[in-house]
């Protein structure tokens, strides 16, 4: 009788297991559970946000997406959430336009970006998103799903119901976001502002504008990512005033990377199209790595390997609204198809933010094992600062450059405008008088192991410098074929050329102009 009795409670209690909703086990909150269609054309925006709502009040949990298409307006993350999109999920933007008097949450007032405009609206502001968060922990976002941000604008509107940006979190900590496929994410693929503790790997992203933007965030991994993004940058570190006050992004690595400004979705799909020739700024096609352009808190402790470049700008290292920026490595990268300089570092003065900021600094940047093809002939690699202010402390070595050649020796000629308060693109310099390397406003810079070589015959030197101090050049083969385009000195103080082009050692104390 008592074995009988307790088998009755096991099948009873069985029975309720089975009949509980998928919410209340093992922590799996199943969005259809709560209502959610997945067919494409029904809003299921209550019903993921219901999902969360449940999840929380249980102290967290797994929202969970399964194979369907769910158009959504805003998912407003808590607490130790996992957002989960199984293969064959797609978290689908939803279109103000195809849902009338719905829309994305309003994006909230910030007085550091909508009056005094510190920054753009789109790193002002978090909650005009598809998946947002702020003041959270323990967030996580992942899956074999895709994340289509077909109904996000890609600039920045108060219009009530817009949303531009697919994922944007502020002042959260320990996050991870892996596995996904993010296609047209707005004008923000992720934005996380004020993020401690943040891992991103494995990510695939092809997007109508940046990619990634991490702004003013410390301790953050990137590993493993594929991006795509023709009209703006792949990969960029930022220090905004958007948080209301100056923050270092410190402690990043970013490893085992591609980036691309391939044809949007030609990367998703593999065709890889190169018919786009412009971004809408009418440079070249973007896709590239850049520290900066915000850039009030500054950089700090960054490392950059093993990343491969294609159809895309170079690298930007820019520091021009007060910012020090210190203790960079960037090593092991292979750039190929190069649109613009391929490396520009600058030190500016555009000083978009509080008054009685200094300009800032440059320390300790170290760039090494590099291959790259493509620059055109307007372009060089760059590194300026302004008068006063030189960048300082930069290390270049083991670099080999094929670049396009081909400029008119008329070109050498050209005066490079100071542009000290402008936006920070090679593009704004104008044609530049070198096809290697041009450089000027800089001290304490060695470069070793270089090798420039040309495509077509160019009319332009190698490298000029320009009021440089304390500079070493050795072990450097230039590419000139003619006397006196190898390398340009104006105003250059302390400089030591070791196996240059051949040329077994040369000190200069100083050096008004000289060519060789």
């Amino acid at each position: 009788m008592k074995k009988s009795y307790f088998k009755g409670w096991a099948v009873l209690v069985l029975m309720l297991l089975l009949l509980l909703p998928q919410a209340l086990r093992a922590g799996r909150f199943n969005v259809r559970d709560f209502g959610a269609q997945g067919d494409g054309r029904t809003l299921d925006t209550d019903a993921i946000n219901a999902a969360v709502d449940a999840a929380t009040e249980l102290g967290g949990g797994t929202v969970y997406f399964p194979a369907g298409v769910y158009p959504s307006f805003s998912i407003r993350l808590q607490n130790n959430i996992r957002l989960l999109l199984d293969m064959g999920a797609t978290l689908l933007a939803a279109s103000p336009d195809d849902y009338p008097g719905f829309g994305y949450d309003a994006a909230e007032p910030n007085v550091w970006g909508d009056s005094l405009e510190y920054q753009d609206f789109g790193h002002s502001h978090w909650k005009n998103s598809l998946i947002w968060g702020i003041g959270l922990e323990n967030i996580v976002i992942e899956g074999h799903g895709l994340i289509d941000g077909r109904g996000l604008v890609k600039h920045g509107s108060r219009k009530p119901g817009l949303g531009n940006k697919a994922i944007a979190l502020r002042a959260c900590r320990n996050v991870t976001i892996r596995d996904l496929r993010i296609f047209r994410g707005g004008h923000f693929g992720i934005l996380p502002t004020g993020v401690d503790n943040m891992t991103i790997d494995n990510l695939k992203i092809d997007s109508n504008r940046d990619g990634i933007n991490i702004d003013c965030c410390k301790n953050v991994r990137i590993t493993n990512c594929q991006i795509n993004t023709p009209n703006d940058d792949a990969i960029v570190l930022k220090s905004s005033f958007g948080l209301g006050y100056a923050r270092v992004t410190e402690q990043v690595t970013i490893s085992n990377c591609h980036v691309s400004g391939y044809d949007l979705g030609s990367m998703l799909d593999g065709s890889y199209q190169t018919r786009q020739e412009a971004a809408p700024d009418k440079g070249a096609v973007t896709g590239r790595i850049k520290l900066g352009t915000e850039s009030n808190g500054g950089f700090k402790n960054i490392t950059i390997s093993n990343v491969t470049f294609d159809h895309c700008r170079g690298f930007a290292l820019e520091s021009v609204d007060g910012a020090v920026m210190e203790d960079i490595s960037i090593s092991n990268i292979t750039m190929r198809n190069i649109l613009d300089s391929g490396f520009f570092i600058r030190l500016g003065r555009r000083m978009r933010g509080p008054d009685g900021v200094p300009v800032g600094r440059t320390a300790r940047i170290q760039i090494s094992n590099v291959t790259m093809t493509g620059v055109p002939p307007r372009y060089c690699a760059m590194i300026m600062g302004i008068p006063g202010h030189p960048v300082e402390g930069v290390r270049i070595s083991n670099v080999q450059m094929l670049v396009d050649g081909g400029a008119k020796s008329s070109q050498a000629a050209v005066v490079v405008p100071e542009n000290e308060e402008g936006y920070p693109d090679p593009m704004y310099f104008g044609d530049l008088p070198a096809y290697g390397f041009y450089i000027r406003h800089a001290g304490d810079l060695q470069m070793d192991n270089i090798q420039v070589q040309t495509k077509k015959t160019d009319g332009r030197p190698a490298f000029v410098l320009e009021d440089v101090s304390d500079v070493r050049l050795s072990n450097i083969r230039s590419g000139a074929s003619e006397k006196g385009q190898a390398l340009v000195l104006r105003d250059v103080r302390e400089a030591l050329l070791l196996e240059f082009d051949g040329w077994e050692r040369r000190t200069f104390q100083q050096v008004k102009s000289q060519r060789f």
